[in-house]
């Protein structure tokens, strides 16, 4: 039976179980652990089972949507579902692609679900078990392309950014139970697992028969680094009378923190004490930098 919504300023018994009015990844729902009245806005919910949340004079208990259903004498079948997100930028799309493997269930065609038409396609998805070593999973896609269907789709895109192959789409692993399904007597589209997103990383390889994809978390792309910004201890690297910089002063000073005539000569330094000149030796800094970073102690 599909989970009601959470309602403001409503009555709740202990036992209750709700789920939150958007959509949430966490495949979550959420049983009222102690009776009492919602508030008038909806709280913000936890993302591990077992946490508990406050909500007016009522209490909450994360848990799963699906778990008890597994631990049942009749196991229901778990489907598999993916979706390919086009980034605008890079594809020149911001299309949907909707697919499942159709091999974890008695299905034969396309399945519905959450109101969307997942397409069946011959896919062999492998890689995502988390372990302990240390390094995040790197998922590997395989796709069927006896009838040249993918290489089209990767020619399409890669007239929008040459090379691309799909790089930067946002993949979406969905997992519920086939009795959650559109049509199904207990359809119910918020029941899932956690939903995994991943990024297409690279095209692994291209045949006649098939193309692979490698996939990664946002956490393990290729050439991107994070901070952003460079940890240094005394260079800004805002950009000089910028929105992060925030001087708009007609005090006028040169790279050596002199005092200048004219605003052509007005450069920044891009060091405190050249924050201290604008903005004062007692005034708040938008210091681009740490200064801390430089400290031993």
């Amino acid at each position: 039976m599909a989970v009601t919504s959470w309602a403001a300023s409503t009555a709740f018994a202990v036992g209750d179980i709700r789920r939150a009015s958007v959509t949430q990844n966490s495949g979550l729902v959420f049983k009222c652990t102690t009776a009492g009245t919602s508030a008038s806005s909806e709280p913000a919910w936890p993302t591990d089972i077992g946490s508990t949340v406050t909500d007016g004079t009522a209490e909450w208990t994360a848990i799963s949507s699906v778990y008890a259903d597994l631990s049942g004498l009749a196991l229901n079948a778990i489907i598999e579902l993916f979706e390919l997100h086009y980034d605008n930028t890079l594809h020149g799309s911001t299309d949907i692609l909707r697919f499942h493997a159709g091999s974890n269930a008695n299905v034969t065609g396309d399945i519905q679900w959450a109101g969307n038409f997942y397409v069946r396609l011959p896919i062999q998805a492998e890689g995502f078990e988390y372990t302990n070593t240390g390094s995040l999973p790197r998922p590997t896609l395989s796709v069927a392309n006896l009838s040249g269907a993918i290489s089209a789709l990767l020619l399409g895109v890669n007239q929008a950014t040459s090379g691309n192959d799909l790089t930067g789409a946002k993949v979406k692993r969905i997992r519920t139970l086939k009795k959650f399904l559109d049509g199904e007597s207990t359809a119910d589209p918020y029941a899932t697992f956690p939903v995994e997103e991943w990024f297409v990383d690279r095209k692994s390889s291209e045949t006649r028969d098939v193309v692979t994809f490698e996939l990664a978390s946002k956490f393990d792309l290729d050439n991107k680094q994070l901070p952003n910004r460079q940890v240094v201890a005394n260079i800004c690297q805002w950009e000089y009378r910028s929105s992060e910089c925030s001087y708009a002063g007609t005090d006028f000073f040169d790279l050596k923190d002199d005092p200048a005539d004219t605003a052509a000569e007005d450069k920044c330094g891009k060091r405190l004490s050249s924050c201290k000149k604008r903005f004062g030796e007692t005034g708040e800094l938008p210091f681009g930098s740490f200064p801390g970073a430089g400290l031993l102690s």
